[in-house]
């Protein structure tokens, strides 16, 4: 019985080595499902072959793209997350169109040397000239020229008065119940 299956197993694989299918590749994605009815199946395969780098190209490192070193927004800081600074001079300033308000901003020489513009966050400030700010990255959206904003609670910068909501950025205590 073993050798009449086996026998019938040969004649079988032949009967299908005779017959020649067509070998035919799956597309890929669904708009190649789509398509691959209207299309023979021939140009799929000659269409879809990965191109190498040539010799010249793995010679001269043409293959390879430059990284680019990505910029920090906020150069003064030097890749610090924090700067202490002084406070030069207090400004108000206007915001680009459509934008109407009065910014209270302060020039501050930071302890690098380099003096920046920086926002005073939040409502009213005790501010004058010569405190000691600290400084944080984060520019302002509609004033030009403006990319630091200043910590409040920190240094000589008061938190924000009778502040209840989002009390960490302004610098205010928890109240006592």
């Amino acid at each position: 019985m073993f050798r009449s299956l086996l026998a019938s197993g040969a004649r079988l694989s032949s009967s299908l080595m005779m017959r020649q299918n067509p070998i035919v590749s799956k597309p890929i994605t669904s708009y190649m499902k789509s398509i691959s009815s209207n299309i023979p199946q021939s140009i799929f395969n000659s269409t879809m072959s990965i191109r190498h780098a040539t010799i010249n190209q793995i010679k001269y490192g043409k293959q390879q793209k430059p990284v680019k070193q990505t910029l920090s927004k906020s150069q003064e800081l030097q890749k610090n997350p924090f700067k202490k600074g002084v406070v030069v001079r207090i400004m108000i300033l206007k915001p680009k169109k459509p934008n109407s308000a009065m910014r209270k901003c302060c020039r501050v020489r930071l302890s690098n040397g380099k003096v920046i513009s920086a926002l005073i966050p939040g409502e009213g400030h005790n501010l004058q000239e010569h405190h000691i700010v600290l400084v944080r990255g984060g520019r302002v959206q509609d004033l030009p020229g403006v990319k630091y904003r200043l910590v409040r609670g920190a240094f000589d910068l008061a938190g924000v008065a009778n502040r209840g909501s989002s009390r960490s950025k302004y610098g205010v205590k928890k109240p006592k119940q």
